[in-house]
């Protein structure tokens, strides 16, 4: 069954998007069976694959409100190499009309059921607040992945994600916890940031990613071009950040099931 990871900081400007579209295009790369999810109303992930928020059909609305079957909301056809769930303006009501429903929490965990085995992952990628729609990813997702930069407020924003993780694994989904945490828009000469970096690791230790996102011109231009950044210039800094990031994480993958056995053995 296919992995789902929620990305997800209540900070906006920290590369939530960038990081799932050019994620998923480098997981793609590697062969991989990718779904990205996109539930933020601007729609800025599903532009940035290719496709044009304001001519799709379908949207995350329809699978999440009018309970249109998952196979018939996704578009196969992105730039980046994986399917997509669309979403534009209309998710701004799913919001609203969310509220209507029992069990509203758990819409979206549902309506993916059916194709979880269909995919290695699945990427959400989550608006930049605590609304329903952040929920329902979280409830969905076996994982959260927090970018986020290297600046104080950041860090004060990471610690009550945390605290949200925490309650909503109480209420909605034992089973979450932390992927990662990804240090995005990096810049070493920056001596803050390298302070941040370094409580980061004191605080979460192996949870942060040793990949690290730089500061990057052709990550900002290629949203732009409606590409990821490795299929608008895969010679770039950024897109070969991304690549050693998924890289990083299907290394952790793979590891885990020997760290379990290894401490079955122990005990």
């Amino acid at each position: 069954m296919g992995k789902v990871i929620a990305i997800a900081n209540q900070k906006g400007g920290v590369g939530k998007t960038t990081t799932c579209v050019n994620l998923a295009a480098s997981m793609a790369a590697t062969r991989r069976k990718v779904l990205v999810i996109d539930l933020d109303p601007q729609g800025n992930a599903t532009m940035g694959s290719g496709v044009d928020k304001y001519d799709v059909e379908r949207t995350a609305y329809e699978l999440l409100i009018e309970d249109t079957p998952v196979r018939e909301v996704i578009v196969t056809d992105t730039s980046g190499g994986y399917h997509l769930i669309a979403a534009n303006a209309d998710v701004t009501a799913a919001e609203i009309r969310l509220m209507e429903f029992f069990a509203r929490e758990i819409r979206l965990r549902n309506a993916i059921a059916s194709v979880r085995d269909k995919y290695d992952y699945i990427f959400i990628d989550c608006p930049p607040s605590l609304n329903m729609l952040t929920v329902n990813a979280m409830a969905a997702a076996d994982s959260v992945l927090v970018p986020m930069q290297c600046e104080y407020y950041a860090l004060e924003g990471l610690t009550a994600l945390v605290d949200t993780i925490s309650k909503l694994a109480a209420v909605v989904n034992p089973d979450l916890k932390i992927e990662g945490v990804l240090r995005t828009m990096f810049d070493h000469r920056n001596r803050l940031a390298n302070d941040v970096s370094d409580q980061l690791k004191q605080h979460f230790g192996d949870k942060v990613y040793r990949t690290i996102i730089p500061r990057n011109v052709r990550l900002a231009e290629a949203p732009s071009f409606g590409a990821p950044a490795m299929h608008y210039d895969k010679s770039s800094v950024g897109a070969k950040a991304y690549l050693a990031l998924a890289g990083e994480i299907l290394r952790r993958q793979e590891q885990a099931p020997q760290a379990a056995i290894a401490d079955r053995e122990s005990i």
